[in-house]
């Protein structure tokens, strides 16, 4: 064990030169790591065959029916055998001290351009997809930026993206849900079937409720490019007030809004409120291929056009999809502070970014503690209408820009419908049945920690947890939450799920979805530390 003055030291050193570290040997080993998992995808590929789903989800049957018959004293929770690197959650779930069922299923196995879905396994990536629809001439409905987030991953959790003011968060455009219960009965829920209730608690159940063996998710018929106009908007009351006008949170009347809204907050002052449309080339309009490794990153190509003024362009589709990968959106930045000089990217930029499954996998409990304590990565669901609170209350707390905001329609589905709360009254929009609230973003190192002053990172997220519950929002759960189980049970509506996992076997079987979700590390004892240091 080394001794504490030669750890401090080493610690020391580290901090003062990450960036050397990054540069010299983390982007290397990502790139590696990364080559290794692309050549493992492709022999699966290779190998995939999707006549052989029904037996691969006859043998996950077997498993959890093994261990229905295991001595109760010997049962230990159910979870996946998926490895926590591979995870996008930012936690450490202790799968070490669960019964691990290997759940291998990663093919896409029927698109029905009749009914406009696409059914999947649900290990199938964002990645895969995209590159299997769009060259057909569609794309999910909803499109997360990362390619390496899981499409059941999604559902289970949640997801958005600059669509989701017309098509809401990314399990609205789910159709069906195949399921193995705790008692290993396969079942498929869908909206108007028996299983209706399991349809509606699935969504935020992070896998508490069986395992997912398949899903069936919504399609859009799409053009080759994204036809985007980026719009300077200065003064905070401005440009919160056109980011609600353009995404109709204001009226119900038939308008037709952009095909995608995203709006990245520069300053408190100061924001670009991008719009975009489906669109051919008209040889005319300039095409920016923004996913190119030497292009500059995108929110650096988005931050430009405040001086210049408003612009248009248009994004090859999946370039656009995948604009923020990256710099993972400007999280890059704090690794890498000249990584979007034009001399890196021209000879380094190939390596980014570093794979977020490579950080995770050399992340060791100690690591782990110390990063927590210096960094924030948070995507937080806030209504539209509070948009400037969240804005001041967030640059109060982590003096962090930029913030990422995209508006989302969240849909009231009535009582004991699933996790989500009902929106409040006072935010639906007139005329109908759903609120337009937004994603709040916040990704980096916190102004204090860079300036190496007194930092409190659970103090600052349980303030703007507070807030989220004030108004009736909902955190993110892939990310690391603050919340006692008291406080997250009022955050959230568990009251058909506590119901359901009786009735689908859950209980006994699978961990409870706050348990599943809670940091591995003792948030409120870290604070305490933080505080008195």
């Amino acid at each position: 064990m080394l001794p504490t003055s030669f750890k401090n030291r080493l610690i020391s050193w580290l901090e003062d030169h990450r960036e050397l570290v990054v540069v010299a040997f983390c982007l290397p080993a990502s790139f590696l790591f990364t080559l290794l998992l692309r050549l493992r995808a492709a022999l699966r590929r290779l190998a995939s065959d999707p006549t052989r789903h029904e037996g691969q989800v006859r043998r996950i049957q077997a498993k959890v029916q093994e261990w229905n018959k295991l001595p109760s004293a010997n049962r230990r929770l159910l979870c996946t055998a998926r490895p926590n690197w591979q995870s996008l959650s930012t936690t450490f779930f202790e799968k070490h001290l669960h019964h691990q069922v290997a759940v291998p299923l990663y093919d896409i196995l029927e698109l029905d351009k009749q009914a406009m879905t696409v059914r999947v396994e649900p290990m199938a990536t964002i990645g895969d997809i995209t590159e299997y629809l769009i060259p057909k001439g569609y794309s999910l409905a909803v499109t997360i930026e990362l390619v390496d987030a899981t499409l059941g991953g999604l559902a289970m959790g949640t997801g958005m993206s600059t669509h989701s003011h017309k098509a809401g968060l990314y399990h609205e455009t789910v159709t069906s849900y195949e399921v193995v219960l705790g008692d290993g009965s396969l079942v498929t829920a869908t909206a108007e079937n028996e299983y209706s209730d399991l349809f509606y608690a699935l969504p935020w159940s992070h896998g508490s409720l069986g395992f997912l063996v398949a899903l069936t998710l919504k399609i859009v018929k799409i053009k080759p490019y994204i036809k985007i106009t980026y719009t300077p908007v200065t003064g905070q009351k401005n440009y919160c007030d056109k980011m609600r006008e353009l995404s109709g949170a204001n009226e119900a009347k038939p308008k037709n809004h952009p095909d995608y809204i995203e709006g990245t907050v520069f300053s408190k002052d100061k924001c670009v409120i991008m719009t975009g449309e489906y669109s051919d080339n008209d040889g005319v309009t300039k095409v920016n291929h923004c996913a190119r490794w030497y292009k500059p990153w995108f929110y650096k190509h988005v931050e430009y056009f405040l001086d210049k003024g408003e612009s248009t362009e248009l994004i090859p589709l999946r370039d656009y999809l995948l604009r923020h990968n990256r710099s993972i959106f400007w999280v890059v930045e704090d690794m890498i502070s000249f990584g979007n000089n034009p001399i890196f990217r021209l000879f380094f930029g190939w390596l980014l970014p570093p794979k977020p499954a490579f950080l995770k996998f050399t992340t060791t409990p100690g690591v782990r503690a110390y990063t927590f304590t210096k960094q924030v990565f948070q995507d937080i669901v806030l209504p539209l209408q509070e948009l400037e609170r969240q804005i001041n209350l967030a640059s109060e707390l982590f003096e962090k820009f930029p913030l990422l905001v995209y508006p989302c329609k969240i849909v009231d589905r009535g009582p004991s419908t699933g996790q989500l709360r009902r929106p409040p009254s006072k935010y639906l929009v007139p005329g109908t049945n759903y609120a337009m609230y937004n994603d709040l973003g916040v990704y980096g190192v916190p102004g204090k920690v860079k300036d190496k002053k007194p930092y409190n990172p659970v103090a600052a997220m349980r303030k703007m947890e507070e807030f989220t519950r004030d108004v009736g929002g909902y955190s993110f759960l892939y990310a690391d939450i603050f919340m006692t189980r008291e406080e997250f049970e009022q955050m959230f509506d568990l009251s058909l799920y506590e119901r359901l996992r009786s009735k689908y076997h859950a209980e006994g079987a699978f961990p409870h979805l706050y348990d599943k979700v809670k940091p591995e590390l003792d948030v409120f004892k870290i604070g305490e530390e933080n505080a008195l240091s």
